[in-house]
């Protein structure tokens, strides 16, 4: 994978789609009635997600032209690279191993990269995660005061938060009795001060997750977490006035996430209660490494090994299935097909499930993060349009709020809708079936999406014609429906490793590195450079210019202590 990639906007294929584009009008009323197959064809399965195609903006000749594509801009081959270890993130000279870690014990050939036994290192990180939530689960570890653990507190930001809090909050029915997470992420004093103000010290244990042990936000929650144990601790009169009890209480209540052990002792916690992860992992795509301590403990190591059997199994569909069965490349190049040919803007993800309240969330991160960029991984501008704004809300409430856009507006917003044949709390209201009913929302969107109301269809239900117009519903809004059985560990670790491949699809067909971020970084070395000028330091003030000047003015002028 040495050499550069293929801009895809030179390839055969991308020229026939521009012509395909030009001369297809969408018609999903018409493709249905002339195919009646195409339900069946474009369906799919894979593993216990079943994926239904057929209501996307797409012929049998835009599927082909698409597979082309992929062929064309080496998507299958830069996939191998990086399954076999091969350093495709350009920028930062690294490989991209995520999917080694959820490798099962013993999987066949071994994998070793740069003179890494990566099977062995992240199995035995495995087990050391697994012992230590057991030792919490089963009371086995204490507090300071010999109380047994009620709340874990999970200090992280971005992918060190987002996907360990997305995942505890879907899978909250597999949480042990008595047992409960939290999440502080923000460095907004009030984040800290709201999670931990209802909490008891002495049963309260915090987990620092952060690679380095240097992320401001994480560091600087951190260090007001242990104060906050201090203090309570303190006033319940159980610890002591000196630095040996003060270091004692911050062993027993603090574990870290991280690889720099001397960063971890420094702070207080036994470097043995540090749970590493390697380079090869990046942040948002970490919530099945030790980021995942969190929900490890909440769901037990049982649980947390179908949630890694649930990743595995789509991968090995990404790597072993046909291309034209493969859900993960056809829904990656569909993407490609609303953004580059279609003018979308925006992807809308809308899970009909509560508990998965917090994936598109999740989901803003690992797409937008990945493939927000504009210069591929040879360092050359890009050629194209990439990336895509996700967002989304359970249904039924986006429902009330803004599918009259998705329905009537002027763009067209491709939307996955994700759903559950079997809830985990089957109440009925009087003889109704909840469930049923909610159910009955999720297929009739997609439904009204794809086919609308024509002009007559609504004059035919007397409506008066003043207002015909505004009844109108286009239709030939893309929709792609995914629905399982029930929501399990395994079953979410499948919908995330579909997302995960879905957005290196789309960043292999653009030649960008969805691995790394450096957009990220800017704003965080600014705000370093910036916050002197808060406390008094005036040369950093006038160092601003007029705009950013002007309101750190206004901020100090009005802030009260």
């Amino acid at each position: 994978m040495n050499a550069g990639p293929v801009d895809p906007t030179t390839t055969a294929a991308w020229s026939s789609l521009s012509e395909h584009r030009s001369a297809t009008t969408p018609d999903l009323r018409g493709w249905f009635a002339a195919d009646p197959a195409r339900a069946r064809d474009l369906t799919l399965d894979v593993a216990d997600l079943h994926v239904d195609l057929s209501k996307n903006l797409v012929t049998a000749d835009t599927v082909a032209l698409l597979l082309q594509l992929a062929e064309q801009t080496g998507v299958l081959a830069r996939r191998d690279a990086m399954l076999a270890g091969e350093h495709v993130n350009v920028t930062e000279d690294r490989a991209v191993l995520h999917t080694a870690l959820r490798r099962p014990a013993g999987a066949s050939p071994a994998l070793e990269v740069d003179g890494q036994d990566v099977d062995g290192d992240v199995q035995a990180e495995l087990a050391k995660v697994f012992t230590f939530a057991d030792a919490v689960r089963s009371g086995e570890w204490r507090g300071v005061t010999g109380k047994a653990i009620t709340t874990v507190v999970n200090i992280g930001i971005g992918g060190s938060d987002l996907g360990p809090v997305m995942a505890y909050e879907a899978l909250k029915p597999s949480v042990r009795a008595g047992l409960e997470c939290r999440f502080v992420s923000n460095i907004d004093p009030t984040d800290v001060a709201e999670t931990t103000k209802d909490l008891d010290p002495e049963t309260t244990l915090f987990i620092v997750a952060s690679k380095t042990f240097g992320t401001l936000e994480t560091l600087t929650n951190a260090r007001l977490a242990r104060a906050w144990l201090w203090r309570g601790l303190a006033a319940a009169g159980v610890l002591a006035d000196s630095d040996e009890a003060r270091q004692e209480a911050v062993a027993k209540h603090f574990v870290a996430v991280s690889t720099a052990l001397d960063k971890v002792a420094a702070f207080g916690i036994d470097p043995a209660n540090a749970f590493g992860f390697w380079d090869w992992v990046g942040g948002r795509y970490s919530v099945d490494s030790a980021i995942g301590t969190s929900l490890a403990v909440a769901i037990g190591p049982e649980a947390f090994r179908e949630f890694l059997a649930g990743f595995h199994a789509v991968d090995e569909h990404f790597r072993t299935t046909a291309p034209e069965r493969n859900v993960p490349l056809l829904m990656g190049l569909l993407n490609v097909w609303y953004v580059n040919f279609l003018d979308a803007h925006t992807h809308a993800v809308l899970p009909y499930s509560q508990y998965l309240h917090r994936f598109p969330a999740y989901l803003q991160q690992l797409t937008m993060e990945s493939n927000g960029k504009s210069v591929r991984y040879d360092g050359e501008p890009v050629t194209t349009h990439t990336g895509e704004v996700f967002w989304g809300e359970p249904g039924t409430n986006g429902q009330h709020a803004f599918y009259q856009l998705i329905h009537q507006g002027t763009r067209i917003v491709p939307s996955d809708f994700i759903a559950f044949a079997t809830p985990a709390h089957p109440l009925v209201d009087g003889d109704a079936d909840v469930h049923a009913l909610f159910m009955a929302n999720f297929f009739a969107q997609t439904k009204a999406l794809a086919f609308g109301k024509t002009a007559e269809e609504v004059r035919a239900e007397g409506t008066a014609e003043d207002v015909v117009a505004a009844r109108v519903f286009s239709g030939n809004r893309p929709t792609t429906s995914i629905m399982a059985p029930s929501l399990t560990p395994a079953v979410l670790g499948q919908l995330i490793a579909l997302y995960e491949h879905v957005t290196f699809v789309e960043g292999a067909v653009w030649g960008i590195d969805s691995f790394d971020q450096w957009g990220v970084e800017l704003g965080k070395k600014l705000a370093l450079e910036i916050a002197p000028a808060l406390t008094g330091d005036t040369a950093a003030l006038e160092a601003q210019d007029p705009s950013t000047g002007a309101l750190i003015r206004y901020y100090l002028e009005h802030r009260r202590d």
